[in-house]
């Protein structure tokens, strides 16, 4: 079993990592391998709505880390998404590539559980938890919970480590990301599939 860790911060090294790391070595001690993929300060294209990526399982812009993922997703069996809090919200950065993965290439996290990490100095990770969790919700994936909220608090790495019920509930939840895994397999092996969505309507609003 193979878990994907995005890091959504452009700092390698800061707090979201920490946390990210945190919960990779519970879920690494379950015996589930890990990857922590580093978005890095380098530009992320918005999506455009262009629809170009429809039947292509990729989108039309391949000059960011975009495709990249979408690729790694095909090969993992769940995630974690990690942002810092950034003037209340997500990084844009870690929007504008959830949007163009999620949109290009949603089969490859369809029914696979997932999670969401925040960091912040103070304020602002409910409400950035409820923007990432959208994406979650949206593709039929089974969302982890921990022991409190998936968050760490501090402006530093090394004050992070000062929160010990924050780095505690990276503890838990890769445990319990393990163990969901785990009742998947389990599932699988008696036959047990995902189910099939219907999808034949399609209702706008004004009409």
């Amino acid at each position: 079993m193979r878990v994907l860790l995005l890091n959504g911060s452009t700092r390698k090294d800061g707090c979201t990592y920490l946390a990210l790391s945190e919960a990779a070595k519970a879920l690494n001690a379950e015996g589930v391998e890990t990857e922590i993929v580093q978005m890095g300060g380098g530009p992320v294209r918005d999506c455009i709505g262009c629809n170009g990526c429809a039947g292509k399982g990729q989108c039309v812009f391949g000059d960011d880390m975009v495709n990249e993922v979408i690729a790694k997703a095909k090969e993992a069996d769940g995630f974690v998404f990690g942002s810092p809090v950034c003037y209340a919200h997500p990084s844009g950065q870690i929007l504008s590539l959830l949007d163009r993965v999620f949109y290009a290439g949603v089969e490859g996290f369809l029914h696979k559980p997932a999670a969401v990490v925040v960091t912040a100095r103070r304020a602002g990770t409910t409400a950035s938890l409820d923007v990432l969790n959208k994406y979650l919700l949206n593709a039929e994936m089974p969302i982890v919970s921990s022991t409190y909220w998936n968050m760490v608090f501090g402006p530093a790495p090394e004050l992070v480590k000062q929160d010990k019920e924050g780095l505690q509930t990276m503890r838990n939840l890769g445990r319990n990301m393990a163990w969901l895994l785990g009742c998947i397999e389990a599932g699988r092996q008696q036959g047990r599939t995902p189910p099939q969505a219907e999808r034949e309507h399609w209702t706008n609003f004004n009409r």
